[in-house]
Order: structure tokens, then C-alpha cells, then sequence
């Protein structure tokens, strides 16, 4: 089932990753540096910023996903690896995961916790340097995909989802997690006060205030919950749906090829 993945790229456990075959990546360049600056303290912020409550957020969306043992997954836009290691567990050793991040900082974390983590599952993980409007998977070739805090930071929401519905297999489901724009001018209020009073704040501990400012921009440009559903059943789903978590705060689009 794996061999059906056509990988551009393989990224050492231990080593800088050596591209094997290069593709362009279509993305923002400043948007990828960011990344790339961000990643040696990513994880840190994302449990402070959070309160852990990320870890049950992914937990939720690896669930959603319907990911079951031997199959063939991939976890777009994977960072530092939380949902690839959550799907991991759910596939188990005669399954496949793929994370794929257009960050080559991102992957080389990602790696290095697979090595140190060590559990005999992890073995189960290959990391891909390549673009999510690009997928470099053949047509038909996954069983369910995830994708953490990466949609708002495409250039091509629809792109990205036509990719997404290409490489499913039919009947098989994706499960995207993210900041949820909210519609209620309570929550609103709520969500913008919480990325300027304590994101931000708590960033420019680590020297990435600036870095950290473009969530509001993202999160204001980003679809609503409903706009993401009428989304996915455009370019080809058969089902969507969108979950509001944490009062509408994040949001959770499931959709079935």
C-alpha cells in the first residue's frame, strides 16, 4: 500500500534532509521563513499558548480523520510531527505515515523527536519536503488525511483541497484542525484579545512577537466554518462538515471523498 506514495523526498533521522528530486514549492516566501524561524520553539509555545489543550485538539482531529490500522496516511502541513505521530499510532507498524511541510526546519525537528522518541511505531513515518497545492502522491492513494494549523497558510484554499480530494481514496476521509474564524462578535472580541494580550505577549518572551502578530491577519482573512464546508462540496466531497471547539475559538472541517 505504501509503495503507491511516490516520495520526492526522504528526510534523515539525523542529518540536514537531502532532496532527492525538487519540485517548486508555491507558497509566500516570507510565510516560509517564518516557519523556519519559529520551529526550534514551536512546540514550547504551542503548550503555553494553548494550556496543552493543542495535544486533545489534534487527539480530536486524528479521531475525526477515521485513520485505522494498515493504512496509508498523510498529515499535510505536519510541522514538528504532533498529528503524524498521533496517526502513527493509529496505523500502526503495517501502516504508512507521511508528514509533508513546505518547512525544511520543521522537518528536521519532526525527525529528530521520531529519533528520541523512539517508540517502535515511529518507524512507520517518512518525512516530505514538498507543497501541499502540489502533492507529489499518486491519485487514489490514501486512506485519510490531517492537516494541523496549515489551510490559513496556503495560497490556494481550493487548490489545496482538489490535492486533498485527488490523492483520498474514494469512501476515505480528511480532517483539518485550525484557528476557526468566528461569526459571533463575542467570540471575536474574545479570540483577538487572546492573540493580543497573550499570544503575542508571551512570543516576545522568545524573541518572535513580530513573527506571531500575522495570526490576526491570517485568522480574519481565513473562511468561516461554513464557507469551508460550501468549499469542500465545490470542488468534489461528497460530505463536509465543520465542528466549532473550544467555544467556536478553533474548528475542525471533516470531509469525505
Amino acid at each position: 500500500m505504501a509503495s503507491s506514495l511516490q516520495l520526492q523526498f526522504r528526510l534523515s533521522p539525523s542529518t540536514t534532509p537531502a532532496l532527492l528530486r525538487h519540485r517548486p514549492i508555491q507558497c509566500a516566501t516570507d510565510r516560509r521563513a517564518l516557519f523556519d524561524r519559529i520551529a526550534p520553539v514551536y512546540d514550547n509555545l504551542n503548550d503555553l499558548l494553548s494550556l496543552g489543550q493543542h495535544r486533545i485538539w489534534k487527539r480530536m482531529a486524528v479521531s475525526w480523520s477515521g485513520a485505522k490500522a494498515g493504512d496509508c496516511v498523510l498529515d499535510i502541513c505536519c510541522g514538528s510531527g504532533d498529528l503524524a505521530f498521533l496517526l502513527s499510532q493509529k496505523v500502526g507498524s503495517n501502516g504508512k505515515v507521511t508528514g509533508l511541510d513546505f518547512s525544511r526546519q520543521q522537518l528536521s525537528i519532526a525527525s529528530s523527536r521520531q529519533t528520541s522518541l523512539s517508540r517502535p511505531c515511529y518507524k512507520n513515518i517518512e518525512w516530505v519536503e514538498g507543497d501541499a497545492l502540489n502533492l507529489p502522491f499518486s491519485d487514489g492513494s490514501v486512506d485519510a488525511i490531517t492537516m494541523g494549523y496549515g489551510l490559513r497558510n496556503v495560497l490556494d484554499k481550493r487548490k489545496a483541497l482538489e490535492e486533498m480530494l485527488r490523492v483520498l481514496k474514494e469512501g476515505s476521509k480528511l480532517s483539518i484542525l485550525d484557528f476557526s474564524k468566528a461569526t459571533q462578535p463575542t467570540t471575536a472580541s474574545i479570540q483577538e484579545w487572546m492573540i493580543n494580550n497573550i499570544v503575542v505577549p508571551v512570543a516576545s518572551g522568545y524573541g518572535l512577537a513580530e513573527d506571531y502578530k500575522y495570526l490576526s491577519k491570517s485568522i480574519s482573512e481565513f473562511s468561516t466554518g461554513k464557507e469551508l464546508e460550501k468549499l469542500a462540496l465545490e470542488v468534489g466531497f461528497s460530505t463536509s462538515i465543520h465542528y466549532e471547539i473550544s467555544g467556536g475559538l478553533m474548528g475542525n472541517l471533516v470531509a469525505s471523498r
